[in-house]
Formats: structure tokens, C-alpha cells, sequence
């Protein structure tokens, strides 16, 4: 951007005004060059080399803007844009989103930064960020219509502020809402402290992501908008298991690991293995003398949830939404109970008018976990995934927490399947068969259920 006095006397006049500001075409030749990136895979943290220093984050399927500094502001630029998404291999979804993904690339910045956010409309219809959770001026909030014009399509308007307080935060548009975050408009926002904050610890490895959830009928592209709860693609920063990349640290590792949802429903996300504790909300770092462990914290709709804890339990641990029909992808909300259903001579009847007739479910649904089955071009099996020792039967909001002794620091490479030491794995029990207890009403001490179980003359008479 050039450093003219006209220019500053933009920035002073933006700082104080109530709108975010469209540039002139006659500016556009300044803006930084937006960067865009369309790899799924988990990009490598992005340290910083200008700015003030911090431990950057990395972000599950996804990556930091880079930023560029203009007179001590830090630069960026957002491209609210078509794009389309790899969901798993195979399966692609038409989405809206910024700088070539959805969601977004993760904003990384320090408390107490001056930043410049140009964002270009290259959507087919207006929109506006709102930077959610952020202290900031009325005017930069974001609401098209309340504290700015729309961004008309083909324009671009930029926000301005002060990183104000440390936390993890999110952005996403506040217009057509309904509509554009459906399409996949989202992404992180991460403010780190300037200096050693009271309730910030320093961790070893800092994961990110957000939670979101598509309706994508089976063997189309483009998400259903209108949808109120009843989706169909459960994904953590757009993707589903087994396309989630795993999160992979080093024995004994503090780790923190920060948790945004925009869907429409909450979602209890729950480690094996660990304990941990809550370390940060939408507000910031929480105090010590708030926190206590959990294995499971429910992230409701528009919240983020920071936890924290030590990795001293080496394998391959679950991370995932414990409702099981998020774990789970397409198909699945339509298919009928047919446990305890006798199939025997209907299945080839049946086969004689639709030969692809396959049978399933009369003794649960871990079959559709085993079987290829066909399934219509450009979606996901709803059970699938395969580890060491047969079929997961997941899906959707599913990944493994790798805990590895030699994974070295800041290597975040999969480390693949746990080495299980000898003797350490659940097993068949090949000896005799153990004789089934059962406990006699006299043996047990409490009157009142002895009496339960086996009534006296005297009861008997009333």
C-alpha cells in the first residue's frame, strides 16, 4: 500500500468512523496480494518474521493468513469467493468461502496489533465480516445494515482496529446469513498475548478448529441452505473420517486445542484417554480458580471452548462429538430399525426386481462398515474408516489424538498406527468358561431389599 500522507490521513479518519470503508479504485493497486490456498491438508504453523513474536497455532485441515506490515499496521486480505471443497476423497462440495477454502484461512495476530483487513466481494451477491467475539469500534463490527453498507459484489471494504484483548475468536459474514455460512462462510481467529499473561500458559503444540455442518443430498454438490437441524455432513473445518488429519504430539506435551461452532446445534466433544481442563471461552482465558477436568465439553451454538491438558498417555486416543449421529456421514437419518426383522426368503424375491438389493441391518448396522457398498457418485459412506484392526465404523465429527514418545518437538507428521506393547490389547478370554454369579436375597446386608426379594409370612399377609 502506498505510504502517502493522504493514506494516513485514511487510517486516522477510519479509525474514529463508523463504517467499514469501500476503496478507491484508485487505491486498489496498493492492496497486499490475497494468498490463496486450496490444499486440504494440515499446513505446518506459520511463524511469524515480522510483528511481534508469539507460538502460532496450527489449524486442523486448514492454515494462517500471511499478513504483510504497512508503517507498523498488519495487512491482510480476505476473498469471500466461491470455492470447492474436498470433503473426503471423492466427495466435493460446491461451498462459499475465503482465499480459495472454507472455512477460511485461521487470522493470527498479538494483542495490542493495528490491523488492516481488506476483504474483496467476489461472491455473486453482497456480503460483510463480522469478527466475532472482538472488542472493537461499533462501526468495524460487521452487520450489514446496522454498523455499515454492504459490500456490494466485485467491491472491496476494509475493516480496521486494535487487537484488543488475547483469545481465540471467529469470523463469519452478518448478512444473508442463513445462506452464506450454510455455503461454508467461517473461519478462526486467534489473538495471542503481547506478554506473559497471569492465565495463559505456554503449550507445546496449539491445535484449532471449527465446527460445521452441511446438508448435501447423496450425489449432489451444493449444500441445501433452507436446512434448520436436519444435516447430513458433520464436519470439523469441512471435512468428515476419515479425512480429518490426525492430531499428532509428542509424550508428555502440554497441548491446547481451541473449538469454534457455527452449526445450529451444540456438540459434546469428548477425548479418550485424558482428562482436561477449560482454559478459554468466547471471553478469554478463564482464571484458575474456575476451572476443573472433563473428558467432554459440550460447545454450544456460536461458542468457543479453549482446553488444555498433558499428554502422558501414549496411542491412538479417540477425539470426537459425542452424539453418535454425528459420527456418521450421509444416509443415515432415513434408514429404518430393522433389527430383529426375519429376512430369510424375502431377500431373493426381493433381488429378482432389484438385483443391487443387499440386506443389512437385522442384527445392527456394523455390516455397513464391512461391505463396499455402491454408492451414488460425489458422497461419503455414513459408517467407514479403518484402523489396525478392522473396520471403525465412524464418521462426520471423528479423528485420533496420536501420542507418540519419539514424535520429536514440532514435528506434526502422522506417526501412523500405535505400537501396542505386549500383553496391552483387549483379547479373547481362551480359558473356561467364568460361572455367572448369582447373588442369593439372604446374602445381602440391607433388610429393605432382602424383604424385596423375597417376602415374609408377615408381609405376605397385607
Amino acid at each position: 500500500m502506498n505510504t502517502t500522507h493522504s493514506r494516513r490521513q485514511f487510517f486516522a479518519g477510519a479509525a474514529a468512523s463508523v463504517a467499514a470503508l469501500a476503496v478507491a479504485r484508485s487505491a486498489l493497486a496498493g492492496l497486499p496480494e490475497p494468498v490463496i490456498q486450496t490444499s486440504v491438508n494440515t499446513a505446518p504453523p506459520l511463524v511469524p518474521n515480522t510483528g511481534r513474536p508469539y507460538n502460532p497455532v496450527v489449524t486442523l485441515n486448514g492454515w494462517t493468513l500471511p499478513w504483510r506490515m504497512n508503517n507498523g499496521v498488519k495487512e491482510f486480505h480476505l476473498v469471500a469467493e466461491p470455492v470447492v471443497r474436498e470433503v473426503m476423497p471423492g466427495f466435493k462440495v460446491n461451498m462459499w468461502g475465503y482465499n480459495g477454502q472454507s472455512p477460511g484461512p485461521t487470522i493470527e495476530v498479538v494483542e495490542g496489533d493495528r490491523l488492516r483487513i481488506f476483504v474483496t466481494n467476489k461472491l455473486p451477491e453482497h456480503t460483510s465480516v463480522h469478527w466475532h467475539g472482538q472488542r472493537l469500534p461499533c462501526g468495524m463490527d460487521g452487520v450489514g445494515g446496522l454498523t455499515q453498507p454492504q459490500i456490494p459484489a466485485g467491491k472491496t471494504f476494509v475493516y480496521e482496529f486494535e487487537a484488543r484483548r488475547p483469545g481465540t475468536f471467529m469470523y463469519h459474514p452478518h448478512a444473508d446469513e442463513m445462506t452464506q455460512m450454510a455455503m461454508g462462510m467461517m473461519g478462526m481467529w486467534v489473538t495471542h498475548p503481547k506478554a506473559k499473561h497471569p492465565h495463559i500458559s505456554d503449550v507445546d503444540r496449539d491445535f484449532c478448529f471449527l465446527l460445521n455442518a452441511f446438508d448435501v443430498e447423496p450425489g449432489s454438490k451444493t449444500p441445501k441452505v433452507n436446512t434448520m437441524l436436519d444435516f447430513n455432513i458433520w464436519c470439523w473445518n469441512s471435512r468428515v473420517f476419515p479425512a480429518i488429519d490426525t492430531l499428532n504430539v509428542r509424550l508428555n506435551d502440554r497441548v491446547r486445542i481451541r473449538v469454534g461452532n457455527l452449526t445450529m446445534t451444540n456438540h459434546p466433544i469428548h477425548l479418550h484417554g485424558h482428562e482436561f481442563l477449560i482454559t478459554g471461552t468466547d471471553g478469554g482465558p478463564t482464571p484458575p480458580s474456575t476451572r476443573w477436568y472433563e473428558v467432554t465439553t459440550d460447545v454450544a451454538v456460536g461458542q468457543m471452548r479453549q482446553i488444555e491438558l498433558i499428554a502422558d498417555e501414549p496411542g491412538d486416543w479417540a477425539m470426537h462429538c459425542h452424539k453418535s449421529h454425528h459420527t456418521m456421514n450421509a444416509m443415515g437419518h432415513d434408514v429404518p430399525n430393522m433389527i430383529g426383522v426375519d429376512h430369510r426368503g424375502l431377500v431373493g424375491k426381493i433381488q429378482k426386481v432389484a438385483p443391487d438389493y443387499m440386506l443389512m441391518g437385522e442384527r445392527g448396522m456394523a455390516d455397513m462398515g464391512e461391505m463396499e457398498m455402491p454408492l451414488p457418485d460425489n458422497t461419503a459412506p455414513m459408517m467407514t474408516g479403518h484402523g489396525q484392526f478392522g473396520p471403525l465404523e465412524m464418521g462426520g465429527m471423528f479423528t485420533v489424538f496420536k501420542v507418540r514418545k519419539d514424535q520429536k518437538p514440532g514435528d506434526y507428521s502422522d506417526p501412523g498406527p500405535y505400537k501396542f506393547p505386549e500383553g496391552t490389547v483387549a483379547h479373547e478370554w481362551k480359558g473356561e468358561p467364568l460361572p455367572a454369579a448369582r447373588p442369593k436375597a439372604s446374602a445381602d446386608a440391607t433388610p429393605a431389599v432382602a424383604k424385596a426379594v423375597k417376602p415374609s409370612a408377615a408381609t405376605m399377609k397385607h
